[in-house]
Protein backbone atom coordinates (compact mmCIF):
# COMPACT_ATOMS: atom_id res chain seq x y z
CA UNK A 1 0.00 0.00 0.00
CA UNK A 2 1.14 3.17 -1.23
CA UNK A 3 1.85 5.82 1.78
CA UNK A 4 2.30 9.76 1.48
CA UNK A 5 2.92 11.97 4.37
CA UNK A 6 3.88 15.42 3.80
CA UNK A 7 5.60 17.66 6.35
CA UNK A 8 6.67 21.22 6.87
CA UNK A 9 3.95 23.40 6.21
CA UNK A 10 3.16 26.37 8.22
CA UNK A 11 2.88 30.08 8.37
CA UNK A 12 5.06 32.26 6.67
CA UNK A 13 5.31 36.04 5.57
CA UNK A 14 4.57 37.10 1.63
CA UNK A 15 7.72 37.31 0.43
CA UNK A 16 9.31 34.24 2.35
CA UNK A 17 9.79 30.86 1.93
CA UNK A 18 9.17 27.65 2.80
CA UNK A 19 9.64 23.51 1.59
CA UNK A 20 7.64 20.86 1.94
CA UNK A 21 8.14 17.08 2.28
CA UNK A 22 6.44 14.07 1.11
CA UNK A 23 7.71 11.10 2.48
CA UNK A 24 7.03 8.12 0.29
CA UNK A 25 6.90 4.24 1.31
CA UNK A 26 5.17 1.26 0.43
CA UNK A 27 6.99 0.09 -2.92
CA UNK A 28 9.17 0.93 -5.57
CA UNK A 29 8.35 4.20 -7.19
CA UNK A 30 11.05 4.11 -10.16
CA UNK A 31 7.38 3.71 -12.37
CA UNK A 32 6.01 6.72 -10.77
CA UNK A 33 5.31 9.98 -11.36
CA UNK A 34 5.30 12.53 -8.11
CA UNK A 35 3.13 15.25 -7.79
CA UNK A 36 2.49 18.70 -5.55
CA UNK A 37 -0.77 20.30 -5.88
CA UNK A 38 -3.09 22.49 -3.67
CA UNK A 39 -6.48 23.09 -3.02
CA UNK A 40 -7.79 26.98 -1.42
CA UNK A 41 -10.75 27.65 0.38
CA UNK A 42 -13.57 27.12 -2.26
CA UNK A 43 -11.42 26.11 -5.22
CA UNK A 44 -10.55 22.81 -6.88
CA UNK A 45 -7.37 21.36 -6.04
CA UNK A 46 -4.77 22.08 -8.37
CA UNK A 47 -1.55 21.04 -9.71
CA UNK A 48 1.37 22.74 -8.81
CA UNK A 49 4.58 20.82 -9.45
CA UNK A 50 5.63 17.17 -10.86
CA UNK A 51 8.66 15.03 -11.28
CA UNK A 52 9.17 11.79 -12.50
CA UNK A 53 10.74 9.59 -10.30
CA UNK A 54 13.07 8.33 -12.98
CA UNK A 55 14.20 11.44 -13.46
CA UNK A 56 14.14 13.54 -16.22
CA UNK A 57 10.67 15.31 -16.89
CA UNK A 58 9.65 18.15 -14.20
CA UNK A 59 6.44 19.95 -14.60
CA UNK A 60 5.52 23.57 -12.92
CA UNK A 61 2.28 25.50 -13.47
CA UNK A 62 2.70 29.00 -14.63
CA UNK A 63 1.49 30.26 -11.39
CA UNK A 64 4.87 28.87 -9.77
CA UNK A 65 6.96 28.91 -12.51
CA UNK A 66 10.90 30.28 -11.61
CA UNK A 67 9.59 30.18 -7.68
CA UNK A 68 8.78 26.88 -6.59
CA UNK A 69 11.37 23.98 -7.39
CA UNK A 70 10.54 20.39 -6.98
CA UNK A 71 13.54 17.61 -6.35
CA UNK A 72 13.02 14.03 -5.33
CA UNK A 73 15.90 12.45 -2.79
CA UNK A 74 15.91 8.65 -4.32
CA UNK A 75 18.20 7.17 -1.32
CA UNK A 76 15.27 8.41 0.95
CA UNK A 77 12.02 7.61 -1.16
CA UNK A 78 11.22 11.30 -0.12
CA UNK A 79 10.45 14.53 -2.92
CA UNK A 80 10.42 18.16 -2.02
CA UNK A 81 9.04 21.43 -2.38
CA UNK A 82 11.02 24.44 -2.40
CA UNK A 83 8.56 27.46 -2.37
CA UNK A 84 10.30 30.94 -2.32
CA UNK A 85 8.89 34.31 -2.68
CA UNK A 86 5.89 33.24 -2.19
CA UNK A 87 2.56 35.63 -2.61
CA UNK A 88 -1.10 35.41 -0.13
CA UNK A 89 -2.55 33.82 -3.71
CA UNK A 90 0.03 30.75 -2.86
CA UNK A 91 -1.66 30.07 0.78
CA UNK A 92 -3.76 26.35 0.40
CA UNK A 93 -3.30 23.11 1.25
CA UNK A 94 -1.02 21.35 -0.44
CA UNK A 95 -0.82 17.68 -1.59
CA UNK A 96 1.50 15.23 -2.61
CA UNK A 97 0.57 12.47 -4.81
CA UNK A 98 1.97 9.21 -7.07
CA UNK A 99 0.59 7.64 -9.99
CA UNK A 100 1.59 5.56 -12.52
CA UNK A 101 3.75 6.82 -15.36
CA UNK A 102 1.17 5.63 -18.29
CA UNK A 103 -1.47 6.55 -16.27
CA UNK A 104 -3.22 10.34 -16.43
CA UNK A 105 -5.08 10.46 -13.26
CA UNK A 106 -2.92 10.12 -9.97
CA UNK A 107 -4.43 7.63 -7.50
CA UNK A 108 -2.59 8.11 -4.28
CA UNK A 109 -2.40 11.11 -2.12
CA UNK A 110 -1.43 12.22 1.22
CA UNK A 111 -3.23 13.78 3.64
CA UNK A 112 -2.37 17.71 3.02
CA UNK A 113 -0.44 19.81 4.73
CA UNK A 114 -1.53 23.70 5.54
CA UNK A 115 0.59 26.28 3.69
CA UNK A 116 -0.74 30.29 5.27
CA UNK A 117 1.12 32.80 3.89
CA UNK A 118 0.32 36.00 5.13
CA UNK A 119 0.34 39.56 3.48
Amino acid sequence: QVQLVESGGGLVQAGGSLGLSCAASGRTFSGYDMGWFRQAPGQEREFVAGIKWSGGRIDYADSVKGRFTISKDSAKNTVHLQMNSLKAEDTAVYYCAAKLVYLNRYDFWGQGTQVTVSS
